[in-house]
């Protein structure tokens, strides 16, 4: 038997539908916009107008912006951080998380303690600056990934996963003569999926999207990321200056584009590799995260 659905009830479900429907678009359609003018002729989009479609279709702006070779170079840094990075930042973590989740740790509450004292007192930015200088890590890929191999925060997610998986599996492991490293590659990371899952978001993202480690810590242009050269374009009023554009061998008036295009264009190839990652992984990600929230 369907239950009939009072008037008021009605009335919500269509001014729910109605204010989700308009909050959607308000945070789609800038993303849109940008794929739109990224689309379209440079000159064209001057004129204005471009709403919902590309009045004058090209592809120029990409190719364009994939000729220059510190771009290419940037990206290459990125793939190679977020790829590294995030494989031994969740490793480490997990691990750690482990560790932590164990009752029989010895020293386990000064170890959380010394992590959770450095979340709140750093040493400031100068002499974190000092450090890695003096560690030669300014002038090496390695400033990206050594300094940043995990974050407490996904330590305690982790160990509060661990903590839900049943003891009993454990030492059974352990009656059959399991290591602890065995048990932890074969018993608790393979249970650990969504978790993981959820850490390799956290990690990726972070690793893709940081643009601050290349602006004020690495001077060497091929060393800095996809993120920090966007930052620099899109804060620059000269295009050729944030990108050294005026050495390639192309005139951007010959392209049919021009430095917003350009922009655009950018800003859409460094946003598009998250986009199309993060929907394979949302599933794992809602319930790793509903999950490493229930025991505390």
């Amino acid at each position: 038997m369907v239950e009939k659905q009072s008037t008021g009830g009605k009335v919500f479900k269509v001014l729910n539908y109605t204010l989700l429907s308009a909050l959607g678009f308000v945070t789609f359609y800038p993303f849109f916009y940008i794929l739109i003018l990224s689309l379209n002729d440079g000159y064209d989009a001057l004129k204005g107008g471009l709403y919902f479609w590309p009045r004058v279709f090209t592809l120029d702006n990409y190719i364009k912006a994939f000729e220059d070779p510190l771009i290419l170079n940037a990206f290459g840094v990125s793939i190679f951080r977020t790829v590294v990075g995030t494989f031994l930042c969740v490793f480490l973590t997990a691990l750690a998380g482990y560790a932590l989740s164990r009752k029989d740790l010895p020293g386990k509450g000064i170890i959380t303690f010394f992590f959770f004292f450095t979340t709140i007192f750093t040493g400031g930015l100068i002499p974190f600056f000092i450090l890695l200088r003096s560690l030669r890590l300014t002038s090496s890929i390695w400033i990206y990934i050594l300094p940043y191999l995990y974050q407490f925060f996904n330590i305690i997610i982790m160990r509060t996963y661990f903590q839900t998986i049943p003891e009993e599996l454990r030492e059974s492991a352990t009656i059959d003569g399991c290591g602890e490293l065995k048990i932890f590659l074969k018993i608790y990371l393979p249970l650990s999926l969504p978790m993981i899952a959820t850490i390799t978001l956290f990690y990726g993202v972070g690793h893709w999207n940081d643009w601050f480690v290349g602006a004020f810590f690495v001077s060497d242009k091929k060393l800095k990321p996809a993120a920090t050269i966007l930052q620099k374009i899109l804060s620059e009023t000269n295009f050729e200056q944030a990108t050294d554009t005026k050495n390639m061998n192309y005139n951007i008036s010959r392209a049919k584009t021009t430095p917003e295009a350009l922009r655009m264009a950018f800003l859409m190839i460094i946003t598009l590799p998250i986009v199309c990652v993060y929907p394979f992984l949302q599933k794992y990600f809602v319930k790793g995260i509903m999950i490493g929230s229930i025991k505390g």
